[in-house]
């Protein structure tokens, strides 16, 4: 009994709900949360942050591009977002001659401002839970697959009975809980997105790959758009005739700063967390998708960095690539660190055994759950090997060689499909030709078929290596070379001919198209080996949750991030990664100085002169703190993760004091499961973000738009 009772106390912090910890859904606040909201210092009621019946601060944050967040700061619907965030849009409009990654961008007018074909901001109209509606097509004897096939016909249909109702509107529902719970969240769409502010990457990246991830942090990672509306003020296409969309509550900026202690709130739209993964979970997610991402990419980027290096052209095509690429595969790398530097899968464990325990105390709860954790077990350990061939072969195969991937997008163009879906599907290919290169995809692709049999066995190798050692002798450039020679996919003339209607060009017979084929055909028997284990692990990992939450019902759960608008809540405060080292919660201006000495000749560091020497001068005007220094970065331990990049970062009274961009090295895990005494968000000052655009882009005009307070 004592053991037990140790096992509980020993619990506890893993249990426990921190102030910083969860991303809870604005429509679902408990008096508890409220309660410790306002003990952290939330001044403004909270129905000033959300309501359903007047303007409030969620009117003001968008989801930008389906990938980050953004929040509206002028009347004239002007959006902050991440430099990050807003990079790829910086790199379409950049060229040699015009290289705006490299010398920023500003539009002195309305006129100057740069649309974006493929950029879109959704604001939520509202959500609704429809989890009883959604249940009550399922059954107690179905199996998971049949389970699933109900599941996802209820949410079809419901959507669409949504969309009859009001087709302007976009209507998502997305599963919570692990599938116990359903939310529908309508969204209106704005098609119509402007850049009108980037600054150099010196300052939009500064520190790059090197500071990636990392506390302390100088990076002014904030970029300026405008969201466009037709005369009526709702969504149009982009139209020279379309006008800045007035917005329903525009979000206060705040010059004050903040001080260890001061409250923070962030809302936006958090990607993918899984915290209530099981042990068996975690671990393969290490040795299979990080991993995966971690060998692979470091292979192709290397490669990618040093044609960059030495082309300015090639630079500006594959920044945006790299920039993508080697963010993740950072965070992969820092995940496995710090799953195994903070016993992450100890931790699982443990509570999987305190579970264990209550699971035989409760006679009612045996028959549900007795099998849970046996059969994760064992499931995940029947597609071990499987599963981490499937993570190489979406790496190797389709998330890195380009001809691969227009040729599977070629394939997949469905010339019968609606006009509006085939011109949208005929720009994305034209977009991934825009920015392809064949000679440096040709090496991408000889050193992907290297490494991907080097890493699995030979029973998950697709034909293609049959092939190539039996006309090739074993030697991957001969078939590179005869492949991209040969394919009439290399350039969009191939994909012309096609939309075409050339008779000509029979595509099944373009090599190109014939690995791709290969390739789906193995990427599908790699799927049918892990189906069996895989639907168990899903009922698993769905019953596991319900049964974390019935065990300690007492707690304030909120459920895993899924691209949904959330709210996170905390406080501004430094953290002690180690014995004796203490890092402060905030960065300055000085601090960029000292890194461009001390990185002298590190492209990760340059700064421009002419910015350099406006630092240097000092002359911070409002934006100063009140020791005259200017902030450039600062932490709180506020909930986030990938998504949030862009959110805004609100004080106690509901202002903008910044926008998040990045979590901390040493809580890497943080997707997995919340480290209070370790985990920070990043955040840019908005201080910082204002002194830019006026002192160093000359945009005062922007500044007069805002609401300073």
């Amino acid at each position: 009994m004592r053991k037990k009772v140790l096992l509980l106390l020993y619990l506890l912090p893993l249990l426990h709900v921190y102030g910083g910890e969860g991303m809870w859904l604005l429509n679902n606040l408990s008096e508890q949360t409220k309660q410790l909201m306002k003990e952290l210092g939330l001044e403004i009621p909270v129905s000033q942050i959300y309501s359903t019946d007047q303007p409030c601060l969620e009117n003001a944050i968008v989801s930008f591009g389906g990938f980050c967040s953004g929040v509206v700061v002028s009347e004239d619907g002007l959006i902050f977002t991440n430099h990050h965030c807003g990079f790829d849009a910086i790199q379409q409009h950049s060229t040699v001659e015009h290289d705006y990654l490299k010398d920023g961008f500003v539009a002195h007018t309305h006129k100057e401002e740069l649309p974006n074909p493929d950029l879109y901001v959704s604001f939520l109209v509202h959500t609704e839970d429809v989890t009883q509606r959604i249940l009550s097509a399922v059954t107690d004897g179905m199996k998971e697959q049949e389970r699933r096939v109900a599941v996802d016909s209820m949410m079809m249909l419901i959507q669409d009975e949504y969309y009859q109702k009001d087709s302007l509107l976009r209507y998502v529902i997305t599963p919570f809980y692990s599938g116990n719970e359903f939310y529908l969240s309508v969204y209106k769409d704005y098609n119509d997105v402007r850049l009108v502010f980037a600054p150099p990457s010196s300052v939009g990246k500064f520190g790059w790959d090197t500071d990636n991830w990392v506390w302390p942090r100088h990076t002014g990672d904030f970029s300026v758009f405008r969201i466009y509306a037709n005369k009526n003020n709702e969504p149009a296409e982009f139209s020279p005739e379309n006008v800045p969309y007035h917005p329903d509550y525009v979000a206060p900026i705040s010059l004050q700063g903040y001080k260890e202690g001061s409250y923070c709130m962030t809302i936006g739209y958090p990607g993918t967390t899984e915290r209530y993964l099981s042990s068996f979970g975690v671990r393969e997610r290490m040795e299979a998708d990080n991993t995966a991402m971690i060998e692979i990419r470091t292979v192709k980027q290397a490669i990618w960095k040093n044609a960059m290096e030495n082309s300015d052209s090639i630079r500006i095509k594959y920044a945006s690539k790299y920039a993508t690429s080697s963010n993740y595969w950072k965070n992969s790398i820092g995940m496995n660190k710090a799953i195994t530097d903070l016993h992450v899968i100890e931790k699982k464990r443990l509570q999987e055994s305190n579970l264990k325990y209550w699971i035989q105390e409760n006679p009612d709860e045996r028959n549900k759950y007795i099998h849970v954790l046996t059969d994760l077990k064992l499931n995940y350990r029947n597609r071990k090997d499987a599963m981490r061939a499937l993570a190489f072969f979406r790496e190797a195969f389709l998330n890195s060689s380009e001809l691969i991937s227009l040729a599977l997008g070629i394939l997949n163009f469905d010339f019968d499909d609606s006009s509006e879906n085939i011109d949208r599907n005929k720009k994305e290919l034209e977009s991934i030709y825009a920015d392809f290169d064949p000679s440096i995809d040709k090496e991408v692709f000889v050193a992907m078929l290297k490494a991907y049999k080097n890493e699995v066995d030979e029973t998950y190798l697709p034909e293609i290596y049959s092939e190539i050692k039996k006309d090739y002798n074993n030697d991957y450039r001969k078939y590179a070379d005869y492949l991209f020679s040969h394919s009439e996919l290399t350039t969009p003339k191939g994909f012309q001919r096609l939309l075409e209607r050339d008779s000509t060009f029979v595509l099944f017979e373009d090599p190109a198209a014939q690995l791709a084929l290969d390739l789906l055909v193995k990427y599908f028997d790699l799927n049918q080996l892990v189906e069996s284990s895989s639907m168990v692990i899903e009922q698993g990992e769905r019953l596991l949750n319900v049964a974390i939450r019935e065990m300690d019902e007492e707690r304030n759960f909120y459920p895993d991030a899924n691209s949904t608008m959330r709210m996170s809540f905390g406080v501004v405060g430094g953290y002690s990664p180690k014995n004796a080292v203490q890092f402060k919660y905030f960065t300055t201006t000085k601090g960029i100085i000292e890194k461009i000495r001390e990185y002298r000749g590190d492209p990760d560091f340059y700064v421009e002169p002419a910015l350099q020497d406006l630092l240097e001068k000092k002359d911070f005007g409002k934006y100063a703190d009140s020791t005259g220094e200017m902030n450039v970065c600062f932490i709180s331990d506020n909930d986030i993760t990938g998504g949030n990049s862009g959110s805004g970062m609100f004080n106690g009274k509901g202002e903008l004091m910044g926008l998040a961009f990045d979590g901390n090295w040493e809580a890497m895990s943080g997707d997995i499961i919340f480290e209070p005494k370790l985990q920070r968000c990043i955040g840019v000052d908005i201080r910082y973000v204002l002194y830019i655009i006026e002192k160093y882009g000359k945009a005062s005009h922007l500044i007069q738009e805002l609401q300073l307070r």
